[in-house]
């Protein structure tokens, strides 16, 4: 693997430097090269490549907002069995000190794509000289460019008008099809076929503008370095901004100072406890299609909650 990362990136120097990382789908490795530090993920599943190259075009997506630090992406090297996604090596401890940043930050990023949306109506609204000069990156719809992995599974990140549809059909219900496929599960067969018909209800007098989400920000993909917080491992899309705090509920490790911060520049909309709720479930959902059935209880018991 190290001769073909030398060729593939240019450098005569490969060098460990002995730190190593990782999670429970990728392991992680330190090198320092001709032109300095890289981090280097390592998966050797048949599906590595859309795997890191979705995480690559998230991290590109959100650099592009210039809001938020992430290291920045390299190159995605298919290696015999798997593939590598090499990439900036950043400094990084648990986030403590920049929990208020990382709020103030993260709604930045929510925040992005509606100004840019602003800035493209105020120029076509403009008569005359002006809207043809507007290098708009406005993003009209729900979804992504390529597919996004949430774990190790991919998501159906089709372009959707309606967010109500996406979340539907391309989060819940793909989820829900999974489980059906492995566990045949008959409970949450027939909780599904109930609730599917009540979810517009939760988004009734609610304004939703596609917002860049980082997809799965739970504790153990933020942290700080010495500039500020920085959040990695994404699974990007444009989707509700409020999508993006289920997942960072349900495992703690975000402290008040953040969620002052956000919502302090995105206030809590009408209905937001059901709708949290709501998001949270995916995850439940994708955990249990994960992980096996002891996160079953906890889906089921969501499913009932948002049916009262």
């Amino acid at each position: 693997m190290e001769a073909k990362l030398k060729r593939e990136l240019g450098t005569s120097m490969l060098k460990s430097t002995g730190y190593s990382g990782g999670g429970c789908i990728s392991e992680g490795q330190s090198y320092d090269t001709d032109s300095g530090r890289i981090f280097v993920k390592i998966n050797h599943k048949s599906e590595a490549k859309l795997m890191f190259d979705g995480e690559m075009a998230s991290l590109e997506a959100i650099l592009k907002t210039s809001t938020i630090k992430v290291p920045k992406p390299v190159k995605v090297i298919e290696l015999d069995m798997g593939c590598v996604f090499v990439m900036e090596h950043l400094d990084m401890k648990c986030l403590s000190k920049h929990s208020q940043h990382l709020g103030e930050e993260l709604a930045d990023m929510h925040l992005y794509n509606k100004k840019q949306l602003e800035k493209l109506n105020q120029a076509q609204q403009t008569i005359g000289k002006g809207a043809e000069l507007v290098d708009s990156n406005a993003v009209l719809k729900f979804g992504f460019d390529v597919p996004t992995c949430c774990g190790y599974l991919p998501q159906v990140n089709d372009w959707q008008d309606d967010w109500v549809t996406f979340f539907t059909r391309q989060r819940l219900e793909h989820q829900l099809n999974l489980i059906e496929k492995s566990y045949g599960d008959r409970e949450s067969r027939e909780l599904w076929a109930k609730l599917q018909l009540q979810i517009p209800q939760f988004f009734k007098d609610v304004e939703i503008t596609p917002a860049l989400v980082h997809g799965d920000l739970w504790s153990g993909n933020v942290a700080e370095c010495a500039e500020g917080p920085v959040i990695f491992d994404p699974a990007s899309f444009y989707g509700h901004s409020e999508y993006e705090l289920g997942i960072a509920g349900m495992f703690g490790g975000f402290g008040k100072s953040f969620y002052s911060a956000y919502h302090e520049k995105i206030p809590k909309a009408p209905g937001f406890a059901q709708r949290h709720q709501l998001y949270q479930l995916f995850h439940y959902l994708n955990h249990w299609n994960h992980f096996g059935g002891s996160y079953r209880g906890s889906s089921i018991r969501i499913m009932k909650n948002l049916l009262k």
